[in-house]
């Protein structure tokens, strides 16, 4: 496994926009998206980063951009350094498996969220009032449940940085009828063709998030797709409704962080070395079953 990469300096270029995990860079008509190591949970990031995980999140998107190309249009361009311009040939070793160039869209300014099972910020509104962002739903569910069927529950950023789930109906008043119809339809959707392929290799897709953009008038999947950072991806096998599932995704870091009585605000405590190992592990796991490949690292 090369070096991990914490953060990425390419002096030849604009310094980069920074998110969480991600480091963006403006090439004029494109831009480059470098998936580095870094976790984050509760809206910090985590120290220290997880090895190899940002070319998993970068290999395991592009499988599925592939593999949904005939669903929805995706934002990618090119995926291997060799196709990248000849002035980034000298930062090949720190991009190779973890970049992509893609088209600049218009991105939409709310997460297009998928839930089939009851679980997170779901399963909190739930207990307070037996509904989903405004979808009601049967009472006596419980944590992990299966829903009786997928819900599409949108979210935008607060002020704060904290997702904030909204109606459908709020969506709707600020992107407009059709354009929330079609965003529903879509995610629902890829959720669904994203949870029959997960079953058949052992694993049930919870939840996940998608993103959208507009690119010269066409709906565009971007960021990340099905990825143990933006979806929950259970053991199907020893799935069992009120019980904490086994997962592989980044529940396995939240879970850690509660145990350590953190409190959310402060400086959160640093992972130690049987934590980042675990994620690892659980986020390679994910990446075989789905591909039926390992990720180049």
């Amino acid at each position: 496994m090369s070096r991990p990469v914490w953060k990425t300096e390419i002096p030849d270029l604009p310094p980069p926009r920074r998110g969480k995990v991600r480091d963006v860079y403006d090439l004029g008509d494109l831009l480059m998206i470098v998936a580095c190591d870094r976790i984050s949970a509760y809206d910090h990031i985590l120290q220290p980063g997880i090895p190899g995980k940002g070319k998993i999140l970068t290999q395991l998107s592009n499988f599925w951009f592939e593999r949904f190309e005939d669903v929805v249009p995706n934002h990618l361009v090119a995926v291997d350094v060799k196709d990248f311009p000849k002035t980034l040939a000298a930062h090949a070793e720190t991009l190779a498996g973890r970049t992509v160039l893609v088209r600049k869209a218009a991105v939409v300014p709310f997460e297009c969220v998928a839930r089939g099972y009851l679980a997170g910020s779901g399963f909190r509104e739930y207990t307070e009032s037996r509904s989903v962002c405004g979808i009601s739903l049967p009472e006596g569910l419980q944590r992990a449940d299966e829903l009786p069927e997928p819900i599409f529950t949108p979210a935008t950023k607060a002020e704060s940085g904290h997702d904030e789930n909204v109606s459908y109906e709020v969506m709707a008043s600020d992107v407009g009828d059709d354009l929330a119809r079609q965003l529903r339809d879509i995610t629902l959707a890829v959720y669904n063709l994203g949870a029959q392929h997960s079953a058949t290799c052992g694993l049930i897709l919870a939840d996940t998030k998608f993103e959208f953009g507009h690119f010269e008038g066409r709906l565009t999947l971007i960021d990340e797709v099905l990825t143990p950072d933006s979806s929950r991806f259970w053991e199907s096998d020893t799935w069992t409704p009120g019980v904490e599932p086994v997962s592989f995704d980044k529940q396995y870091v939240r879970n850690w962080l509660d145990d350590s009585g953190w409190d959310r605000e402060s400086l959160p405590p640093e992972l130690p070395p049987e934590v980042v190992q675990g994620t690892l592990d659980r986020y390679l796991e994910a990446f075989r079953r789905l591909t039926g490949r390992d990720p180049i690292l």
